[in-house]
């Protein structure tokens, strides 16, 4: 068995090598650079849609938006609800070519729980995880958790990635080295140079799921030999290889130059079926955003259509929306928002003088190299400005921005921060859980790091919410104890849209998230 998997990894080594013109390779323009490599460490998308490429997932979601197994092949659940059996499908195995094992994914579960807030309220239920042989484990439960399926089968941040026992020890909070996976491509690590192109090959081991694909869920049959990740900032400059036909794929297209694509012949737009979410993020830890007055105060002053028409422009594309959970989603709600995101400048100024705000400076961060978001802290700091807020933004890349978010609790004078703004997909805020910058656990919470024991009592009640009604009404309440302690301000929904070039055939479904299987090109 040794000498056939040499044998093996040997022949793979030699087809890699081989030059790239005979390879089948997708060239694509994705809608950040990617400099940080391990999904659990970073909630920034691009991050995520890397980890689609290199891992594989217990559950996936479907074109449907229903929970699928994914590397699980059969599941029980006790009579209580309390123990959860899971076994794994035959065929998995890492990049080096050893097995899947059910050590492995509890592994990754404990690793995952510490970062992802609907992973945290999942580890508060369990008494245990317990290996039961090298291909099924159980989750055993202190209390019913009814959510189990919908947190193994989270479609987005942070996604429930399943890595190698000995990768998944890594602490949580310290950044991987070792990117083996089990998922339908390989990184090309020797290829990796950040602000220019990451390297995927087809991992030869995969073994597909028979059903066919279906959003993320079902059969990942990958039909290329090489997807490459070329970083073009500049957005005429991604349209025209576009044109040129030097890229395949660009995943978020800037607004203002889909008119220039929509009259190319060879050139398909595909917009997105999930919306996104603008919001913008407060730090609770420093002032003067740690007095929930003035908190209040901002989300009085924002409104939504300024921020939309500077970072989309096109209102097919945009909408205002106060919903907490989206507008035209099950929990979707105005319910508390009447008397905030209207832009009352002199009603913020006023709230203001009440909290005692000293004139102490807002630091607003700025991601100058994401087109679809950049614009968001000049709008906010011409609103807030209004309302007597003293603002500077600073400028720097996504991926700068995101590490800055993570690491720097303390005031600007230490490398800190006061506030930012981005977008969240619907997949990751459809519900008081999932949510993430609900979570309000303190030190455990996402940058901003909220703390708030009713807004938990809240989030809690909802997992143990039993029917549609029930889960409704739990997430008025915990919409209205949102505009209280103002976790985030929601910014309004927008559509993103995608350009590929007529010769790539896509699923007649779009994925949730863009995906490289089930993809070919002509």
């Amino acid at each position: 068995m040794r000498s056939s998997r040499l044998f093996a990894g040997l022949a793979f080594a030699i087809c890699a090598a081989l030059p790239q013109a005979s390879a089948q390779t997708v060239r694509v323009v994705m809608h950040s650079d990617l400099k940080v490599l391990d999904p659990i460490f970073s909630g920034a998308y691009i991050v995520r849609n890397h980890g689609y490429m290199v891992y594989d997932t217990l559950f996936a979601m479907d074109e449907n938006y229903q929970i699928k197994p994914q590397m699980i092949d059969s599941w029980i659940t006790s009579d209580d609800g309390l123990v959860w059996t899971f076994k794994l499908r035959d065929g998995l195995e890492w990049h080096d070519g050893t097995p899947v094992t059910a050590e492995d994914c509890i592994t990754s579960l404990k690793r995952w729980t510490v970062r992802d807030p609907m992973g945290l309220k999942l580890a508060q239920a369990l008494q245990e995880y317990k290996q039961v042989d090298a291909k099924t484990f159980q989750l055993i439960f202190k209390t019913k958790f009814g959510p189990v399926l919908e947190s193994l089968g989270k479609p987005s941040v942070a996604v429930p990635f399943i890595m190698p026992k000995r990768v998944a020890e890594t602490d949580p909070f310290k950044q991987l080295d070792d990117y083996t996976g089990s998922g339908p491509f390989i990184l090309k690590k020797d290829e990796w140079r950040p602000g220019e192109k990451t390297v995927y090959v087809k991992n030869p081991r995969y073994k597909p799921r028979a059903e066919p694909p279906s959003g993320l869920a079902g059969g990942k049959v990958v039909a290329v030999d090489r997807v490459e990740w070329i970083w073009i900032q500049d957005v005429e400059t991604q349209v025209n290889a576009m044109l040129k036909g030097e890229i395949d794929v660009i995943e978020s297209v800037s607004h203002d130059m889909l008119p220039v694509l929509e009259k190319e012949k060879n050139v398909r737009l595909i917009s997105a079926r999930a919306s996104n979410q603008y919001v913008f993020r407060m730090n609770w830890l420093i002032p003067p955003f740690d007095i929930v007055k003035v908190r209040q105060a901002a989300m009085v002053a924002l409104s939504q259509e300024e921020f939309l028409q500077a970072n989309i422009g096109d209102k097919r594309y945009y909408k205002t929306c106060k919903a907490l959970f989206t507008c035209e989603s099950p929990l979707a709600s105005e319910v508390g928002m009447e008397n905030v995101l209207n832009g009352d400048a002199q009603r913020a100024r006023e709230m203001l003088k009440e909290a005692g705000y000293d004139g102490s400076t807002v630091v607003l961060l700025q991601p100058t190299d994401l087109a679809v978001i950049k614009q968001l802290p000049i709008v906010a700091k011409a609103q807030l400005e209004r309302a007597g807020f003293k603002v500077e933004v600073q400028t720097m890349d996504w991926t700068t921005m995101v590490n800055r978010l993570i690491t720097k609790k303390g005031p600007p004078s230490d490398g800190g921060w006061n506030a930012f703004a981005t977008s969240w997909t619907q997949l990751d805020i459809l519900d008081p859980l999932m949510t993430p910058f609900l979570a309000a656990t303190c030190d455990k919470a996402r940058a901003g790091w909220p703390c708030d024991a009713k807004m938990e009592e809240l989030r809690d009640a909802y997992v143990a919410a039993a029917t549609p009604a029930d889960k409704k009404a739990t997430a008025e309440a915990v919409q209205r104890r949102f505009v209280e302690i103002v976790t985030h301000v929601p910014l309004g929904e927008w559509i993103s849209v995608s350009a590929v070039r007529r010769n790539i055939e896509t699923p007649a479904v779009p994925p949730q998230v863009l995906v490289f299987w089930g993809i070919t090109k002509k």
